[in-house]
């Protein structure tokens, strides 16, 4: 068996442990290690700040250690306050089960439910939903220190514009799970990104204050751009891996152009290459990195989307960028009415949020069409802009759309 630990430091995901000395001989005990991630459905679709965190669980299970993975069910009825400035909206029960059903079938990208460190997917609703609030307050709130939670960084923002009670809870009810999957399937590990490092501890001193002495916590890097930013906001807003709500062509395009600076961290936080060959990428200089940024946005559309959709995906944009290849890939609007304002054009489309913003981009010169500029605002498409019954509508260099009538 692989050394699990080891394989995480060598591509760089690990940013905290618990207790580095007793985990590193339990990844070299050669045992299966039970693990958990946890994420609350509070979308129908898992996004790019996900990601990691599946990457690792799949690396984990490589290894032959057991993933759990817990939809957060009943956590979702109050919201992780960690990293916010204001309540989140709390969800009903029938949406919290559609998004949880919608959310396993993405897993399944990630990790096997066959085998014998079979995934299994655990929603947490079914035993938080059912305790009972004295029990529970006796049992396990009386373990948690009021000071010691409020100095933790996930409720720091929220102090200042009101922390309720009610989220106040949320450390509790994360920890309780661990315990929960602690006793019911021996589950010793806690995974998840730097921003859960409170809630982690959590759960880890809960199970050690109760006698026990081998549950952990292990925390992985967020995703971010060179300037820190977490990664994966587009225009639109998040990177979702659902295709109805992110095209694979717009996905595999968010990698083709990211930085150069984040081509190494991509590489080894997102596919499966080797290190060599991910080093070997990294290290290209000028315009060869853009030989790293095609291979990135490639591997990792074909994680998520599939290989097909990743080919069709290249196809289009070599059809844009380098004039072959096919651009019936490329994401399209179909207009009801050819005589439709240019305004309009970058609404229907999503370049623009906003009518002001479609002016606004028109103002600046950045919109063509068929590669013209196109710079008065009460612009209406006409029949001279669609060539066998399509335009290419195009904010910039890099953002293009297929208008078609």
């Amino acid at each position: 068996m692989e050394n699990a630990l080891a394989l995480l430091k060598t591509r760089g995901y690990i940013e905290q442990l618990t207790h580095p000395e007793e985990m590193e001989e339990l990844f070299s005990s050669g045992k299966s290690i039970p693990f958990y991630i946890g994420t609350d459905p509070t979308a129908d679709s898992l996004h790019v700040g996900h990601f990691v965190s599946l990457m690792v669980a799949s690396h984990l299970q490589k290894c032959g250690h057991k993933p759990i993975i817990l939809v957060g069910g009943g956590t979702a009825s109050i919201g992780d306050p960690s990293g916010k400035t204001d309540m989140r909206k709390m969800l009903s029960r029938e949406d919290i089960d559609k998004n949880v059903e919608s959310i396993k079938k993405q897993l399944a990208r990630f990790l096997s439910f066959e085998g014998e460190n079979a995934a299994i997917v655990v929603n947490n609703a079914d035993w938080l939903l059912d305790l009972n609030f004295i029990d529970f307050m006796r049992d396990i709130g009386s373990l948690f220190s009021i000071n010691r939670m409020l100095a933790a960084e996930c409720y720091k923002q929220r102090l200042e514009t009101g922390l309720t009670f009610f989220e106040l809870g949320y450390m509790l009810m994360q920890s309780y799970d661990f315990l929960h999957l602690y006793n019911t399937y021996g589950c010793k590990l806690q995974i998840g990104g730097n921003d859960q490092w409170s809630n982690i501890i959590g759960g880890v001193e809960l199970i050690r204050k109760i006698g026990k002495n081998d549950s952990f916590g292990l925390t992985f890097k967020l995703l971010t751009t060179k300037e820190g930013k977490k990664m994966g906001k587009t225009e639109k807003g998040a990177l979702w891996l659902d295709a109805n709500r992110v095209s694979p062509y717009e996905f595999y395009q968010y990698w083709r152009n990211i930085d150069d600076e984040s081509v190494e961290n991509v590489l080894s936080l997102l596919t499966f290459l080797p290190m060599e060959e991910v080093k070997r990428l990294s290290s290209l200089k000028d315009e060869q990195i853009n030989e790293a940024k095609k291979v990135a946005a490639f591997e990792i559309t074909k994680l998520i989307h599939g290989e097909e959709e990743a080919k069709k995906a290249e196809e289009a944009t070599n059809a844009l960028f380098n004039g072959t290849g096919s651009a019936e890939n490329m994401p399209s609007t179909k207009l009801e009415n050819m005589n439709t304002s240019l305004v309009d054009a970058l609404v229907l489309t999503g370049i623009a949020p906003s009518k002001g913003q479609a002016r606004t981009l028109i103002t600046q010169n950045a919109v063509s069409i068929n590669d013209e500029k196109i710079s008065d605002i009460n612009y209406i498409l006409s029949e001279k802009d669609f060539s066998d019954g399509f335009a290419i509508l195009k904010k910039g260099k890099k953002i293009f759309h297929k208008l078609e009538i």
